[in-house]
């Protein structure tokens, strides 16, 4: 008998529309041989399921669970294809706990923890992984641009400190324009990220468990024309991105090891997209950020470094489902 599987999708954020184009993805290469698949959009309206073919219906959100042509659908394992809240902030993992439904990424704790980029790096710092200098800030706290600066050189990232696809995020090179990136940052979050710029090439790392064992994805290195890699790099065709990145065997091993490194100490699961800088005068990889809900849609480096690792997304997709159930 076939696996249930409910494809979850949509979500309360700008990053709603990547979510879509993920589960398009993902949704063309599960394996239907194996699993049944439900498509359940989640969105400012309610939760829906949406069949192939009739008219959308409410979630039962008692026990997640549908009706399709008459019977009621109890799921097996949930693919979570929401980037954004509350599919990578952890909601929907401690509601799918409390059903004791396994998910297809990261804990509560752990997505809730790798959604707030500032509590990411001082834990991954802890665990002896190399970050840059950071301020975090507060809405409720104003901190003038001469008081961050007092603290950190420039040029510097200001970022919303929980969101993801660059929304709201600046590249600042000159003081004056410090606080207008300040602004534009706390309009998507009530909590800001102020990171001094590490110079160097950006790379991004795909990493998950199977079987048992924690692999490494082939390293994706990204060339923007861009000031960074914003939304406009990541989504709308304004970067280069080299899979497998040409590398040598050294700087390949300290990627690798800093991205398995990263995975333990933040006790992840499911597949993750690690962002780096290497640092070629330290001779060290500095880890930027973790997506616990990583893209998967046509544009996304996953799905490029699956297929560079010799795999196909069908059986990439099954791995990652069973893993969840495991």
């Amino acid at each position: 008998m076939k696996k249930r599987i409910a494809l979850v999708t949509g979500g309360l954020s700008g990053e709603a529309q990547i979510s879509y184009k993920s589960a398009v993805t993902v949704g063309n290469n599960i394996d239907r041989d194996k699993y049944e698949v439900y498509r359940i959009d989640i969105n400012a309206e309610g939760w829906w399921y949406e069949p192939v073919n009739g008219e959308k219906s409410k979630v039962n959100r008692d026990d997640f669970s549908v009706m399709d042509n008459g019977s009621k659908i109890n799921f097996d394992t949930v693919l979570l294809c929401i980037h954004g809240t509350p599919g990578e902030d952890g909601k929907l993992q401690g509601y799918f706990d409390m059903l004791h439904l396994p998910y297809t990424s990261c804990d509560a704790a752990t997505s809730a923890l790798t959604f707030n980029k500032r509590f990411t790096v001082a834990v991954a710092a802890f665990g002896g992984i190399h970050v840059a200098k950071s301020l975090h800030l507060f809405k409720h706290t104003p901190v003038t641009p001469q008081e961050i600066l007092q603290k950190l050189l420039l040029p510097v990232f200001v970022k919303p400190n929980n969101g993801g696809s660059s929304i709201g995020m600046s590249k600042v090179n000159e003081a004056s324009a410090l606080l207008p990136a300040l602004t534009k940052a706390f309009k998507e979050d009530d909590q800001v990220l102020v990171e001094e710029c590490i110079s160097g090439r950006e790379f991004t790392i795909g990493v998950f468990k199977h079987k048992g064992e924690i692999i490494v994805l082939p390293i994706t290195e990204i060339l923007t024309g861009n000031e960074f890699f914003d939304f406009e790099a990541k989504y709308q065709g304004k970067s280069e991105e080299i899979t497998p990145a040409v590398i040598d065997a050294d700087m390949k091993q300290k990627l690798e090891s800093a991205a398995k490194h990263a995975y333990e100490v933040l006790n992840c699961r499911g597949v993750v997209r690690i962002d780096f800088i290497y640092q070629a005068e330290k001779g060290q990889p500095y880890m930027l950020e973790v997506n616990t809900v990583p893209g998967q849609s046509e544009a996304s480096v996953i799905p490029q470094q699956v297929k560079a690792m010799g795999w196909t997304l069908k059986d990439f997709y099954t791995a990652v489902i069973e893993q969840a159930a495991s």
